[in-house]
């Protein structure tokens, strides 16, 4: 699973989405900063029929992530790996999660 693979199943259409200015603002971080995560493959911005990088808010979630990582000295290229290998286990935990409920609905044990 690649950073675009992962982050790129958003429920786009669901969300609102972000200009590139408004996104670094809400962010409190600059637009060159959401450059660097897309060059690192962390976020691939939506875009706009005008051409314009959007963002929703699942991808301003992932990029605070990032930034609070890069806040405490870690660089952009490894904030983006921890946030990736962040997000592939919690996929992991939920996916297994979601087999053991249905293990268990299918063969229910009875407490003696």
């Amino acid at each position: 699973m690649t950073a675009d693979d992962s982050f790129g199943r958003l429920d786009d259409d669901d969300y609102p989405a972000y200009t590139m200015g408004r996104a670094a603002e809400m962010l409190g971080t600059s637009p060159g900063f959401l450059r660097a995560l897309g060059e690192a493959r962390l976020i691939t911005p939506l875009r706009s029929e005008g051409g314009h990088r959007r963002y929703s808010r699942y991808q301003l979630r992932i990029a605070a992530r990032a930034r609070e990582l890069v806040d405490q000295g870690t660089s952009i290229e490894a904030a983006c790996r921890i946030v990736i290998l962040e997000d592939q286990l919690e996929e992991a935990q939920r996916t297994n999660a979601e087999h053991r409920r249905a293990a268990e609905s299918a063969n229910p044990t009875t407490a003696a």
